[in-house]
């Protein structure tokens, strides 16, 4: 059985040795394996992981390696675990570590940043200037679990202890594992103002970010909030999460109408979760003079700005990298005490044996899938969730 030197176990939450997990081999070749459950060093803890749900970014690391980085490089064939967005249970606990008890829900953050850069003092941990040199004779410390260091698509991950939200008893496990979706909503909103209440708000795209910054604007008090999409199922749960107004663009002009819900001069914040190619554009021509764009999406290509409108106006742009600034507390603050119902964003639940199967749903949005969850325990869990 599982017993490292220095770590705390409890007979209570028995460890084998080994460990199932899914591996990328080649791009788009997933793999079990089973592999030496982690060992925890100092602030740090074993995680049982109870539940995954599936990001879009696992996606593009499926197929495209980046933004992965595992030793020095693209992850393919590297024994590498990912999958981020996950919750569980505290299983063991490294040398040290008394914030924690074992048994306790927790979720996670993706990032645990080297903790000595200038951005990482600055609480950019997200941002951090060591980011990916974890491997070989240089370890600085970073951690990005599912992306740099291995994830969640697994029975077990360590993570720092400034990683992990304790888990309400009365939130199940698929609702804490849209912690860090919420958290990265939430990011984008402290990064362009902190204090919401009274502006106005443009959300482009209803994908599971973009639907719950939607909850998290409303939820900080913005007035009015805007949704636009294609979707009009999305949209309308959009509507349930507070957006004061939903723009179906293939139907609409969405530029016309925030302009005519904000008297002429636009919005103060527009957050940019599309991806398209004109999206950027778009938001320039939405956003009022002085005001501010949060960019986060990934679009594939390389796209054309408009500059001299952003210039011409003063508009501030800022680029968000996951849920930094310890904004998924703030995110499970806003859940536990019911501020918006970020389960709406949750469709589809799958076992971890049948992660090839998630994984399609949530590439191909079959049945209209918008945040599908990996139960980590197996069928049996997946039944007890259903139930």
């Amino acid at each position: 059985m599982y017993a490292p030197a220095g770590v705390r176990t409890s007979s209570d939450l028995p460890i084998a040795d080994t460990m199932k997990a899914w591996v990328l081999g080649g791009p788009d070749e997933l793999l079990t394996t089973r592999k030496p459950v982690p060992v925890p060093k100092r602030a740090e803890v074993l995680v049982r992981i109870d539940a995954v749900a599936i990001c879009a970014t696992d996606l593009e690391i499926l197929h495209y390696g980046s933004p992965a980085k595992v030793q020095g490089g693209l992850p393919f064939n590297k024994n590498f675990t990912f999958g981020h967005e996950y919750m569980g249970t505290v299983a063991a606990l490294g040398p040290g570590v008394d914030e924690f008890r074992i048994g306790e829900r927790v979720t996670v953050e993706v990032h645990a940043g080297c903790g000595q850069c200038k951005r990482c003092r600055q609480g950019m941990y997200t941002a951090c200037l060591n980011y990916g040199l974890n491997y070989g004779e240089v370890d600085k410390g970073h951690r990005a679990n599912g992306f740099t260091s291995d994830g969640g698509f697994a029975e077990y991950a360590v993570n720092n202890i400034n990683t992990l939200i304790r888990v309400p008893d009365e939130m199940s496990d698929e609702e804490a594992t849209l912690v860090v979706t919420a958290g990265t909503s939430m990011y984008g909103l402290t990064e362009l103002g902190g204090l919401i209440a009274g502006e106005s708000v443009v959300v482009l795209g209803p994908g599971p970010i973009g639907l719950l910054a939607v909850g998290v604007a409303k939820a900080l008090g913005a007035n009015p909030v805007i949704l636009t999409g294609t979707r009009d199922n999305r949209l309308e749960i959009g509507r349930e999460l507070g957006a004061d107004r939903v723009v179906n663009v293939r139907n609409e002009d969405a530029v016309a109408v925030v302009r005519e819900m904000t008297g002429g001069i636009g919005a103060d914040y527009v957050i940019e979760c599309a991806g398209t190619p004109d999206a950027i554009n778009e938001a320039g021509r939405m956003v009022n003079r002085g005001g501010k764009i949060c960019l986060a999406a990934f679009p594939h290509d390389p796209v054309l700005v408009d500059l001299a409108n952003l210039v011409r106006n003063n508009v501030y742009v800022y680029g968000i990298r996951g849920e930094g600034r310890s904004a998924t507390h703030r995110a499970m603050a806003f859940m536990a005490s019911k501020r918006f119902d970020a389960r709406r964003i949750h469709t589809h639940s799958f076992a971890l044996d049948d992660l090839p199967t998630a994984l399609r749903y949530a590439k191909d949005r079959v049945e209209d899938a918008i945040k599908v969850v990996v139960k980590a325990r197996g069928a049996d869990a997946l039944r007890e969730a259903a139930e």
